[in-house]
């Protein structure tokens, strides 16, 4: 096999995504509740019970496979929703709870998705910390003290290490066209769910 083939065969896969998203990920970061520049901490109440809503019924299916992410060749699950869940019992977003009328009701996640399909999906979520992270830079001081744990996400170092261990994985996991291809529309099915919340608060 020609190592070099192979090595660019791999590198598209991040390139594949990132292109069959890039419009639906310029959308949701000009829609998210934070994305104002004088962003309160009622956006972040927003952000999170949007987050959740779109998380919940998520990793719920996700739970049901023991391949692809979800088996051995996966990093371990990460603790989204305990963070939102932890940030949203703070007393400071207390005067906010209403915010949590987010609609939840969509069609369920294919039973039968494919490991790639699924790989594309945790692309998606995966990504959606380091957005976190750059979200928190921002809006740590200006937001303080509210903890915004999930925006800085769970362990020492930040995201960083943990999307560089999934790429990794990503990478070794998708490599034909086909799952390629598979991936690809799991990531825009995960942006169009969480597309399809933003907006409808509106």
């Amino acid at each position: 096999m020609n190592h070099s083939n192979d090595t660019a065969r791999e590198s598209d896969v991040l390139a594949a995504l990132r292109q069959a998203t890039a419009t639906r990920h310029e959308r949701l970061d000009s829609g998210l509740p934070l994305a104002a520049p004088d962003a309160t901490l009622a956006d972040y109440a927003r952000h999170l019970h949007l987050l959740r809503a779109w998380l919940l019924p998520l990793d719920a299916w996700q739970q049901g496979f023991s391949d692809g992410p979800q088996g051995a060749a996966g990093i371990a699950a990460a603790s989204h929703l305990a963070l939102i869940d932890a940030d949203l019992a703070e007393p400071a977003l207390a005067p906010y709870a209403s915010c949590a009328h987010v609609h939840t009701l969509q069609q369920p996640w294919p039973a039968q998705a494919s490991a790639a399909y699924r790989w594309g999906v945790a692309y998606v979520v995966e990504g959606s910390q380091l957005g976190g992270a750059v979200l928190y830079k921002r809006l740590a001081e200006r937001l303080a003290p509210h903890p915004l744990r999930y925006l800085r996400g769970a362990g020492e170092g930040g995201p960083g290490p943990r999307w560089r261990a999934f790429m990794a994985a990503l990478r070794e996991q998708v490599r034909s066209e086909g799952e390629v291809a598979e991936a690809c529309a799991g990531a825009c099915d995960a942006f169009d769910r969480i597309l399809a919340l933003a907006f409808d608060r509106h």
